[in-house]
């Protein structure tokens, strides 16, 4: 079927979509564990929780088979710190929040601290990104090498990009700027085979085939959630950079301390979290809200509840300069804080880096960021917003060498001695998605382990659209449907999308019914 004739944004993207059709990819495919995920969810989390474990530690250890390059990874952040430059850490979405993360964990103690102002993350969007994904930033190489140009990036630095798909835009124009630039050549690893991103998409190629960029493939498997990369790629992602940070000096390290990570995961009991995804699904059921209290843990729990909002398409974080944007489910608060810049600085460790480009700004840009008031004024801001609904606590918080969850009458504590701060964060993280993907999946959020509230805010969440749209029309019906058609609707639907519908499911119906 040929586009509507006055559907514009429809047709530029049928001229491109060859390059955005990435159903063929590993991070993309349905995992054989999670197939009935959505239903386990509901009635029986711990076989859920079970399942869940056993991916991410399948995962893991297909990590540890590939993690040899690393090595060599370390020993360039090494040489570079040694002489004096700069390590910059890119990403975009997940893997853009993980850079930003690692940063922050440097910045922490990770590092020494003569050595943490010569880390610096950046995402697409810049800063402000890491509470609200800023839409179509990611399919424009030009502002990859934009950021990475006015952060100052030069010869002699070094570039680590991580990109879960392989795939990504943005964090292939970072990459081609760098290897341009600086003979320290650039780093770039991703989540899919070599074999399957030559074949399939072209910029991947590109780079892969570049002498001038070192790239290291962490082919994992299928993630939980089908697509879902900011599960079981952004963890390896997460780890290799993180590892390869942490033992710069000694690398040999890094498969001893990858085993120690391993084993903990593997003994760790995620079941306790069953209360804590019920009573949270509990609060939503009954239309009431949320606020996450922490403290030197904030960077991972805004990552896990911001990328709540495209994944199962939530009304992202409100922002207190637009009265009328709605209220989310849930809200962050730094305890300890007075105001939206003193809670910016302790959650970054830094003042925050935002884009201030002549029409970004007014989204992208620090003024815009401190409207995301996460400071302890946040419980009176949200009550002034939601009136007289109720606002739960759940903290989750940093006490010497214990973790401790709060929720009400429900709390656990978990002892961290003796983990390095970067493992800290990524058993953290494990909980944080497990916990959050469950709720979801209690609340309907997505089927079997296809997510049929994605939101399609850029071009490979629109091929995805599609592609489980076709995926169920074919369940349902036991026929094809043809991609343009599909795509037609999906456009359609996308104009009038309310915050909270299910675009996949909207389009199938309509589709079935014609």
């Amino acid at each position: 079927m040929k586009p509507v004739a006055n559907d514009a944004e429809l047709a530029s993207y049928l001229s491109v979509a060859k390059d955005f059709k990435l159903g063929c990819l590993d991070t993309e495919q349905q995992h054989p564990l999670s197939l009935q995920l959505s239903q386990q969810a509901k009635d029986d989390l711990y076989l859920a929780l079970d399942n869940l474990k056993k991916i991410d530690v399948q995962a893991l250890y297909r990590f540890k088979n590939k993690a040899g390059k690393l090595i060599q990874l370390a020993g360039a952040v090494n040489d570079t710190l040694q002489k004096g430059y700069k390590v910059y850490l890119c990403g975009c979405g997940a893997t853009g929040r993980l850079s930003l993360s690692l940063e922050t964990l440097c910045m922490e103690g990770m590092l020494p601290r003569a050595e943490r102002d010569r880390i610096v993350g950046f995402m697409a969007g810049g800063d402000t990104a890491l509470i609200r994904s800023i839409e179509n930033f990611e399919d424009h190489p030009e502002y990859g090498a934009r950021q990475l140009k006015e952060l100052g990036y030069i010869n002699g630095d070094l570039l680590i990009s991580t990109t879960e798909g392989g795939e990504t835009p943005f964090v292939i124009g970072a990459t081609e700027y760098a290897a341009k630039v600086s003979s320290n050549k650039p780093w770039f690893l991703y989540c899919n085979p070599d074999e399957q991103l030559i074949e399939n998409v072209e910029r991947s190629r590109r780079v892969i085939e570049n002498q001038n960029i070192n790239k290291i493939s962490l082919a994992v498997g299928p993630m939980a959630i089908a697509g879902s990369t900011r599960m079981q790629a952004s963890t390896v992602l997460m780890a290799a950079v993180g590892l390869a940070l942490m033992y710069k000096k000694s690398p040999e390290s890094i498969h001893s301390q990858l085993n120690n990570f391993i084993d903990s995961v593997e003994n760790f009991d995620f079941r306790f979290l069953k209360e804590f995804i019920e009573k949270e699904e509990s609060i939503y059921r009954a239309n009431e809200y949320l606020i996450y209290k922490t403290n030197s843990l904030g960077i991972t729990v805004l990552t896990d509840t911001t990328e709540r909002a495209p994944t199962f398409s939530l009304s992202p974080f409100e922002n207190y300069r637009s009265p009328e944007q709605p209220a989310s489910l849930c809200y962050l608060m730094m305890d300890g804080t007075d105001d939206a810049r003193q809670a910016w600085e302790k959650l970054l460790y830094r003042e925050p880096r935002c884009i201030e480009w002549d029409g970004i700004k007014s989204f992208a840009g620090l003024a815009n960021l401190h409207g995301y008031d996460i400071s302890g004024n946040i419980i009176a801001l949200r009550k002034n917003r939601t009136g007289n609904d109720a606002e739960h606590l759940f903290e989750i918080v940093k006490n010497g060498d214990y973790m401790d969850f709060k929720f009400g009458e429900l709390e656990h504590r978990i002892s961290m001695e003796g983990k390095p701060l970067l493992f800290q964060h990524l058993l953290l993280k494990l909980m944080l998605n497990m916990h959050s993907t469950l709720v979801m999946g209690r609340m309907g959020r997505y089927d079997g382990n296809l997510m049929t509230y994605v939101k399609p805010s850029n071009y490979k969440l629109i091929d995805r659209c599609i592609r489980y749209v076709q995926t169920l029309y074919k369940q349902k019906t036991g026929k094809q449907v043809d991609y343009e058609r599909v795509a037609e609707q999906v456009f359609r639907n996308k104009k009038e999308l309310k915050a909270g519908e299910p675009i996949v499911m909207n389009v199938l119906n309509h589709l079935l019914d014609s």
